[in-house]
């Protein structure tokens, strides 16, 4: 069914590269306004590649992509993007209330004093985001948890139409990854968010339609993940676990049947 709101984003025939590498191939997406859309696939798959393209930080070879009707360069003022791994110097002396700020560079300029309109945003996402509490404290000394939340924080002091999110609980304790989901299903009501991620009962629980992404894009705008759709992303039988179900997660391969 064709969303009745706004379309923000807008790939046709996109074909791209990573290192020489084709990495998307024929990618077509409309995603709309207040969307939460997981993709999922395989390493390799493109995920990342799809994700810097929609950034405008990899050119496609083939195709369009528009970000509110434009090209991604003029679209990234729109964007926030929190990467799958932020390496930084734990003994570092920077608090949280600082980390957060940076994400107001981009409206700011790198010679413009931060200002009481600057201090109001970041104060309102870290409350957002349940880690205002922290402001004063080292950013070394957090959970990863805590840490995760605190680079959503600073993508969204930015005040993005969109949040891009790179595997955003990759490296967090699994003890505390719903709370970060319960953050951003919150968050969606105002930003529309695409998320990259390779957990997919957890995707599968918060967002609202689901993609799945092997170099090619299987998307329907539903949240349904058939045994068809992960057989073709990930290239082998897969069957889905759910509660009551046996805990099996991939068949057997047509070789390793005929070996048995």
């Amino acid at each position: 069914m064709l969303s009745t709101k706004p379309e923000v984003v807008h790939l046709e025939g996109v074909w791209a590269q990573y290192n020489g590498v084709p990495a998307l191939e024929d990618i077509n997406l409309s995603i709309y306004e207040q969307d939460f859309i997981g993709i999922i696939g395989p390493n390799g798959g493109g995920k990342t590649t799809l994700l810097k393209v929609l950034l405008g930080l990899i050119q496609p070879t083939r195709g369009e992509v528009l970000i509110f009707g434009g090209s991604p360069k003029e679209g990234r003022q729109f964007i926030g993007y929190v990467p799958q791994y932020t390496e930084f110097d734990r003994a570092f002396p920077i608090n949280v209330w600082d980390v957060a700020m940076m994400g107001r560079l981009g409206r700011r300029g790198l010679l413009r004093r931060y200002d009481e309109d600057d201090e109001r945003v970041v104060a309102d996402v870290l409350q957002r985001v349940d880690m205002f509490q922290f402001k004063d404290r080292q950013i070394g000394q957090l959970s990863e948890g805590e840490r995760q939340r605190v680079y959503v924080a600073r993508a969204l002091a930015g005040e993005p139409k969109i949040l891009l999110l790179d595997e955003p609980t990759a490296s967090v304790d699994t003890r505390v990854v719903g709370s970060i989901y319960e953050v951003l299903e919150e968050l969606n009501s105002r930003v529309t968010i695409v998320l990259v991620s390779h957990d997919i009962g957890i995707v599968s629980s918060y967002v609202k339609t689901i993609a799945c992404l092997n170099h090619r894009l299987i998307y329907h705008a539903s949240k349904e993940i058939t045994a068809e759709m992960l057989e073709a992303a990930y290239q082998c039988p897969v069957d889905l676990i759910a509660h009551g179900m046996p805990h099996r997660v991939l068949d057997l391969h047509p070789a390793e049947e005929a070996e048995g």
